[in-house]
């Protein structure tokens, strides 16, 4: 009997095989040729699921986000979601492992800035890469922005906290430790990065602290 491939399972190993070139060779080594035989397929077969190339590269940039964010979601959901049954939360604590997901601290991580890197480049010159980097961009900042707020509510934070000040700082304090490490890896190790992000988050509190004269 002749295999059965499913549609939207083929589409997703296509895109594993881009994100392994882009990261292993770059964004300009991605062509539908170099796609396809990453895929170990007939590059017609590449063509049956995708109309070009760009769209390839798209539906790639679209799947590394859907990882990156559902590997973010367990830890936004206990965090955000107060009234969730469980143990009681160490705050600080899911904060800092919320916002260590954003930095590349292990292997995986590391894969995904420099993938994320790469895509982010290329959209400077390639506007149809902008919409998927502009997004991730902006997603990152609704996270950051709901993480604070959510401290301000909790009290751990100055109730009169620039949300928007706060925000923007904390993110550029992540994107430059992520592409210092990626550019970098001898530079900033995981253990300095996290410490770096521990003593920000602590930083933030210890105002409230000082403010409130405790």
């Amino acid at each position: 009997m002749p295999k059965v491939v499913i549609p939207e399972t083929r589409r997703q190993d296509v895109a594993r095989a881009v994100l392994r070139i882009v990261g292993r060779d770059g964004l300009e080594h991605a062509s539908l040729r170099n796609i396809a035989d990453e895929a170990g397929l007939a590059i017609g077969s590449v063509r049956h699921y995708f109309d070009s190339q760009t769209e390839v590269v798209i539906f790639a940039m679209e799947e590394l986000c859907g990882r990156i964010g559902e590997r973010i979601t367990g830890h936004a959901e206990r965090l955000l979601n107060p009234t969730a049954p469980g143990t009681p939360l160490d705050r600080r604590a899911a904060v800092e492992a919320l916002l260590a997901e954003l930095l590349p601290l292990d292997a995986a991580r590391r894969e995904e800035a420099v993938l994320w890197l790469a895509f982010t480049t290329a959209a400077r010159t390639r506007p149809e890469l902008r919409p998927g980097t502009a997004l991730l961009h902006e997603s990152t900042r609704r996270l950051i922005a709901r993480v604070l707020e959510e401290a301000r509510r909790a009290g751990g934070v100055p109730g009169d906290l620039d949300l928007g000040l706060e925000t923007e700082r904390l993110a550029a304090l992540l994107d430059g430790l992520a592409l210092g490490m990626v550019l970098h890896p001898d530079g900033v190790d995981p253990r300095a990065a996290l410490l770096i992000l521990r003593r920000h988050l602590r930083d933030l509190a210890e105002r409230r602290e000082f403010e409130d004269g405790t």
